[in-house]
């Protein structure tokens, strides 16, 4: 018994499966990528040598149109060889029962009209996977502040102004509805928080193009975002994503960040004032002591003088403790590798010159090369901007926070601290902080 196998798979859309997909031994395995060359060398085997079964996984393995699929399927079994298709419901008696069976005969044409489905859908997504290969944009309107160009997103000098005053705000404030309230003021440009979400988050605003497979290409268009802002932006929201709702923007620095350790209750921000006078004095209370008593409030001044006494005194001590890698060292590796593959993307152009690579390889090749760079850029911009020992040096001089505004203290606490937690003992509190490293 003679049984072969045939493989098709198109390097745009998915990666070639192993010979051994089949899961039995077979005595022969052709494989095509891209092209069916291996199909006109099975078909000519099995004129010259036979064979009694042929094993594919889909019919539309067989050719890109129904036509030539139902051409080589005739032409196959012509030969007398038994199609054993392994992810569809068809046998090789299908074509000859269904003059005669109607069940069969609407099985068939159920069928053909899912494999004419597949095909025009691959078709259709082998077409923007060649767009993917020549860094094209997506299919659909530009995303706000960018207009289509004749191969690439270009900046709308009407609106990018206004993409770029949502992303200012929003590094000053750390914000988002802030931000998004700001636009509805200043400009009339009213977006959901969602939409905000989305263009902090977006590739396109950073240069780079976000296909629909998940895959970055960096560096396809202008940016409106610069790389040190995006990565500011990122550390914000990765930040802002541990603390209690609506305090990421609290105009107080210890908002959402301290707890009673005695109730366990996070604690809020409230102001008091005395009639006919216009001094604000500003308390920590529980939002929800389940004590009765209840937890007294504390007034916030003295807990923020506290804790920047602790900062100055425990930051360097931690940091010090603490095995943090050379982000020199690292930096210095991942932009080696950047420049290496920049190398090989520069020497595609001569090596399909000389006939050493054909065009389509090539393209498939400077892709994967640009993906990858993108991954590397993706690991270096998350990387802290300067070593966290020389930051914690600079920041255990307590004239540093006497010289902040509260949301320049609250970006630095956030940076710094998870959560801060009183410790009551009758009248007396004591603090504890609980770094985020």
């Amino acid at each position: 018994m003679n049984i072969i196998a045939y493989l098709y798979s198109d390097p745009l859309l998915e990666s070639p499966p192993e010979p051994t997909v089949w899961g039995l031994e077979v005595d022969a395995v052709y494989q095509d990528l891209g092209g069916r060359q291996q199909l006109e060398q099975l078909l000519a085997d099995c004129q010259s040598k036979g064979a009694d079964y042929l094993l594919i996984r889909r019919l539309q393995e067989l050719g890109n149109s129904i036509e030539e699929i139902s051409d080589r399927l005739m032409q196959i079994e012509a030969m007398g060889i038994a199609i054993i298709v392994t992810e569809q419901s068809y046998s090789s008696t299908q074509l000859k029962d269904a003059a005669t069976n109607t069940k069969i005969r609407a099985d068939l044409l159920k069928l053909l009209q899912e494999i004419h489905k597949e095909v025009n859908s691959r078709r259709l997504r082998q077409g923007h996977a060649r767009n993917r290969l020549k860094a094209l944009p997506p299919p659909g309107k530009a995303p706000y502040g960018y207009r289509r160009g004749k191969d690439r997103y270009i900046i709308d000098r009407s609106t990018a102004p206004v993409v770029k005053v949502f992303f200012e705000r929003f590094l000053i404030y750390g914000s988002l509805r802030g931000a998004v309230r700001y636009l509805e003021q200043k400009y009339g440009k009213k977006i959901a928080v969602s939409t905000g979400h989305h263009w902090l988050t977006n590739p396109v605003y950073r240069g780079d193009l976000a296909y629909q497979n998940g895959e970055v290409i960096s560096d396809t268009h202008s940016a409106i975002l610069d790389r040190e802002e995006a990565a500011q932006i990122d550390r914000l929201l990765r930040r802002n994503r541990q603390l209690p709702p609506r305090t990421a923007s609290a105009p107080r620095s210890l908002a959402g960040l301290v707890v009673c350790g005695e109730c366990q209750s996070a604690m809020t921000v409230t102001s008091v004032t005395k009639p006919r006078r216009q001094k604000e004095y500003l308390y920590l209370r529980p939002i929800s002591c389940p004590k009765s008593p209840k937890c007294r409030a504390i007034a916030y001044e003295q807990v923020l003088e506290q804790t920047i006494q602790s900062i100055c005194q425990e930051l360097p001590r931690a940091v010090a403790g603490k095995n943090i890698p050379n982000l020199d060292g690292v930096k210095q590796s991942l932009n080696s590798q950047i420049e290496d593959k920049q190398n090989i993307l520069a020497q595609l152009s001569s090596l399909t010159t000389s006939g050493v690579l054909d065009s389509e390889t090539a393209d498939l090749r400077a892709y994967k090369l640009r993906t990858e760079i993108s991954q590397l850029k993706t690991q270096l911009a998350v990387l802290p901007p300067v070593n966290l020992q020389a930051i914690a040096q600079t920041v255990s001089i307590p004239q540093f926070w006497s010289d902040l505004s509260e949301s320049e203290r609250r970006f630095y606490f956030r940076e710094f601290i998870r959560q801060i937690e009183l410790k009551r003992q009758d009248k007396i509190w004591q603090l504890q902080l609980i770094f985020i490293f």
